[in-house]
């Protein structure tokens, strides 16, 4: 499989409805900080109560 965005060997895929998409490690690292970076990620730690104490 080939990452989404530049085509380059695929290190991680991720299913979600039958749809498979890869990302390469530069790719993954890049979405995985914009999403720790979300709103969206606060509001399932709140809502979680994780503590990274």
């Amino acid at each position: 499989m080939e990452c989404h965005y530049c085509g380059r060997p695929a290190d991680m895929t991720a299913e979600s409805g039958g749809v498979t998409v890869g990302l390469c490690e530069d790719h993954f690292r890049e979405r995985l900080d914009e999403l720790s970076e979300s709103v969206a990620i606060e509001e399932l730690r709140d809502e979680l109560d994780i503590d990274r104490a």
